[in-house]
């Protein structure tokens, strides 16, 4: 299927484009700022630039998924931010359903989103999808928004609404902004914590979305949580143990008020949703327990950064050295040659890399990959953009490759990326033998920040491949014991 997808580009739209690629569908990513959008999504989506308008943009699409919308805890709610908030949201909606109303060949389903902050604040109740909205200011953007949505029903259009609670995910989403002083031992609870947090694994959230694309039961609106609802405490206390820090310092509820103002009262209200259409339709949560989801997230497997052990004899090395090794392994459920195939683009290696880093290949693309293919890239440390120039070494199609860097921010970098077939689809091996600049103060650097940064990003990496190809039973077999 032809897919129009707005919100590509955030931490929702960038996994959910993956796992639509892998399905076959054709993804086309509507976007404000082109460049950006092709940085961050590879070269296997379309984009549909936004000053073409919306109409151009849906044109011969069987599907649209409607992610758009303004972050809701960025700033104070001031009156123009909350006029902002709502904007985003509902005229956006609305200018899709004028589209599909428009065209002359409709997209069979609208799936849009929406929040579990349309309940509003309802303590204990047991809220499924045929509750009623809350009062307050996110219930009355929710059901704005719904409202909006559901007008595609008129033209033909299947209509379907994932209301969604906090997004557990790495390298982004609510849990990106919590980890801080969690990781410092100064995490703790929000006012009281008995408020519910009804929460949900980004890898199940995308997959809703995969199955709605397709599936008719998919209409009306859709509780996208987890199938048990924690209350902040409960959250406090697992993400404190998934990190192994403290969490004995309570945020009190005036001195939310006093930094975040009104925001304050979505944090301190909860809702206790459960995904009862869902678990009604048999779906299956790969994640459907707090505690193992963020033990994943927060401390992920697969990545080894150890001593550089019998680096490879090659004069690169010789010259430059290499200190420490990283390995990683990533099972994938696809045959080699389409594995490979990925590879081959240089433009794929966004949708891989961390939004944090702003990966962005200043190289003009296409860039036919071979030994010898050199690729200029800009990547952002913290505040800091640094240039990365990479020489291919070696290129043996659907066996490996390996590329150095020859300008960066390591005294060296040698990365061989090894494939071969197992289990009935993939094996890729990760080798990279490095050294840190500026010797016994580049050493310490390595330790305290740049080996978790690898990991990071290698980790990351690592799911952003498994949701575009898919993972082998087996090693689905282990994530669950």
């Amino acid at each position: 299927m032809r897919i129009f997808l707005t919100g590509a580009t955030g931490f929702i739209g960038r996994a959910l484009t993956l796992r639509l690629l892998r399905e076959g569908h054709q993804v086309v990513a509507y976007a404000r700022d082109a460049a950006k959008a092709r940085a961050n999504l590879g070269g296997e989506v379309e984009i549909a630039e936004a000053s073409a308008g919306l109409e151009q943009g849906i044109s011969g699409c069987d599907a649209i998924i409607n992610l758009g919308g303004e972050p809701i805890f960025v700033g104070r709610w001031t009156p123009a931010r909350k006029a902002l908030l709502k904007e985003s949201r509902v005229s956006l909606t609305r200018g899709l359903v004028d589209a599909i109303g428009k065209s002359s060949t409709r997209p069979k389903v609208l799936i849009s989103t929406s929040a579990v902050g349309y309940y509003g604040d309802r303590k204990d109740e047991r809220l499924e999808e045929s509750a009623g909205p809350g009062s307050d200011f996110l219930a009355d953007i929710c059901d704005a928004w719904e409202v909006e949505a559901q007008k595609a029903v008129a033209h033909g259009t299947r209509v379907a609404i994932v209301r969604i609670g906090l997004v557990m995910g790495p390298e982004g989403g609510a849990l990106q902004k919590m980890l801080p002083p969690f990781q410092m031992g100064v995490g703790g609870r929000l006012g009281s914590g008995r408020q519910y947090m009804p929460w949900i694994h980004l890898e199940d959230l995308v997959e809703i979305f995969a199955q709605a694309v397709t599936d008719p039961r998919f209409q009306g609106p859709i509780n996208g949580t987890a199938p048990k609802p924690v209350t902040n405490l409960e959250f406090t206390k697992a993400l404190g143990h998934a990190l192994g820090r403290p969490t004995i310092f309570p945020v009190p509820s005036p001195a939310l008020h006093l930094v975040l103002g009104e925001a304050a009262g979505a944090l301190l209200g909860g809702q206790n949703a459960v995904p009862a259409k869902l678990l009604g339709w048999g779906f299956s949560f790969k994640h459907p327990e707090l505690g193992p989801a963020l033990e994943g997230i927060v401390r992920p497997r697969g990545v080894e950064i150890g001593p550089a052990q019998n680096p490879p004899d090659v004069e690169y090395l010789r010259r430059r050295g290499a200190k420490k090794m990283l390995s990683a392994t990533t099972e994938i459920d696809a045959p080699i040659a389409e594995v490979f195939e990925f590879f081959n683009k240089a433009e794929n290696l966004g949708a891989m890399t961390p939004p944090a880093l702003a990966f962005d290949i200043q190289t003009k693309l296409p860039i036919p990959m071979g030994t010898g293919t050199v690729i200029d890239y800009v990547i952002r440390l913290g505040p800091v953009p640094m240039k990365w120039r990479t020489l291919i070494e070696g290129f043996e199609p659907g066996v490996k490759f390996v590329d150095s860097q020859q300008q960066g921010p390591y005294r060296s970098w040698w990365h061989e990326h090894h494939f071969r077939a197992f289990d009935g689809g993939t094996l890729m091996e990760d080798r990279v033998y490095f050294s840190a600049p500026f010797g016994p103060i580049g050493r310490i650097a390595e330790q305290l920040f740049i080996a978790p940064m690898l990991q990071r990003i290698f980790s990351y990496r690592a799911t952003a491949i498994r949701l575009r190809f898919g993972t082998t039973q087996r090693h689905d077999q282990r994530r669950a014991a």
